[in-house]
């Protein structure tokens, strides 16, 4: 009996796993300093890995925002068709998972979300940094398979707006406040 094995390349597991590395340590950089504390040497050093490793993932800097955003948004996305395809198979209540998604991004992983959002911010001035930070957009719109793209559309803008506002509060909005807001702008794609 012959065994068929799949050959792992382990050099291309571990640069994956770098790369990882690196993009997240970027992600921490932007967290703490912004985006103008990104540098070869502060994110080698957030890494804890030599400069030399951060150039050879990414060419330059900007290749390095890309690459983050990139990481940064199929995150994000993954997370939201988990959340969608967890609130079917339980036939739970949509809204309040957006919700509950929300609080915790402006609440306990707020750092993190306005690193993302700066990055996605940044896009503005940067056009290599565009197909990026419409990514995320493109794969929710394409997860939901709404009949009504224009309100759906309409709804992540109204996700943005209530990320922005609940960065920019002082206390951020809980799951309860959120709720009736997210049900509104559900409403009509129902």
């Amino acid at each position: 009996m012959t065994r068929s094995y799949r050959r792992v390349d382990g050099r291309k597991a571990r640069g994956d796993r770098r790369r990882t590395e690196i993009v997240e340590a970027t992600l921490r950089v932007i967290e703490a300093e912004g985006v103008i504390g990104v540098s070869h040497r502060s994110v080698a050093r957030e890494a804890g890995v030599p400069p030399a490793s951060i150039t050879y993932h990414f060419a330059g800097l900007d290749d390095l925002l890309v690459g983050t955003l990139t990481w940064s948004a199929e995150s994000m996305a993954a997370e939201a068709r988990d959340l969608i395809e967890s609130s079917r198979i339980k036939g739970s209540n949509p809204a309040a998972a957006v919700a509950e998604m929300l609080a915790f991004a402006v609440g306990p992983r707020r750092g993190r979300t306005m690193a993302e959002y700066e990055l996605y911010l940044l896009a503005a001035r940067r056009p290599e940094l565009r197909p990026a930070a419409r990514m995320w957009l493109d794969v929710l719109t394409s997860l939901a398979r709404h009949p009504d793209e224009v309100g759906f559309r309409a709804f992540l803008a109204g996700v943005d707006g209530m990320l922005m506002q609940g960065l920019i509060d002082d206390e951020p909005p809980t799951a309860a406040e959120l709720l009736p807001v997210v049900e509104h702008l559900l409403a009509p794609l129902r």
